[in-house]
C-alpha cells in the first residue's frame, strides 16, 4: 500500500479548507466576512441594526420592562419577588432571542450581506464598547440588581436571577463574538 502524500494530510489542503461542520460539535465559530461581503455591508445602511441609534430606542427597553412588571403584578398568586424574577427572565430570554439567536435581516435590500450575523454582531458594525452596546449589556445587569433587591436577597431567587443575568450578559462579551452554541 502506498502512503498518502504530504499534501493530502496537510491542514492547508483544499479538502481541509471546505467549510464542513462536524455533526457532533455543538460549538462553532463563524468565519470573518469575505471582501465581497464587507463591500456589500458597507454599500447600504443596515436598517436592521441602525434603529439602536434612533431617538427613544433606549427608552423602549425600560418601557418593555415596566409593562412586563405590571403584567406579572396583575397575575393573581404571584408575589412581588416572583414577579420581579419573571420580569427578569422574560426580558432576558426575549432579548437573547432578538439579539443572539436570530440571524440575518428581515429586509431584502443588502444581497444577503448579513445572513450569517446575529443582530448583536450587526450592531455598530461589530465594534465593541460602543454606547449602545454598553447600554444593552447594562440593562440585564440593572434588572438583575432590581430583582435581587426586591426579592429581599433570597438565596434561591438570587441564584436563579444570577443565571438569568448570565444568559443575558455572557453572549454579549467580546470573547463570544461569532461563537455559535447550537443544542438542536
Amino acid at each position: 500500500m502506498s502512503e498518502p502524500s504530504a499534501q493530502t494530510l496537510s491542514p492547508n489542503s483544499s479538502n481541509a479548507r471546505q467549510h464542513r461542520r462536524r455533526s457532533s460539535s455543538i460549538i462553532s465559530h463563524v468565519e470573518p466576512e469575505t471582501f465581497e461581503e464587507k463591500i456589500d455591508q458597507e454599500s447600504t445602511p443596515n436598517l436592521n441594526a441602525n434603529w439602536v441609534h434612533s431617538k427613544g430606542a433606549w427608552i423602549i427597553h425600560i418601557v418593555i420592562i415596566l409593562i412586563l412588571k405590571l403584567f406579572f403584578d396583575l397575575v393573581p398568586g404571584l408575589s412581588n419577588e416572583i414577579s420581579w424574577s419573571f420580569t427578569n427572565a422574560t426580558y432576558v430570554i426575549g432579548s437573547y432571542i432578538m439579539f443572539h439567536y436570530v440571524k440575518g435581516t428581515p429586509f431584502d435590500f443588502n444581497s444577503g450581506a448579513y445572513d450569517n450575523l446575529t443582530m448583536w454582531e450587526q450592531l455598530d458594525e461589530g465594534d465593541f464598547y460602543t454606547p449602545s452596546k454598553k447600554f444593552l449589556v447594562g440593562v440585564p445587569i440593572w434588572l438583575f440588581l432590581c430583582s435581587t433587591h426586591y426579592s429581599h436577597y433570597d438565596l434561591k431567587l438570587f441564584i436563579i436571577n444570577l443565571l438569568i443575568c448570565a444568559v443575558g450578559v455572557v453572549p454579549k462579551l467580546p470573547i463570544f463574538d461569532r461563537l455559535r452554541i447550537s443544542l438542536f
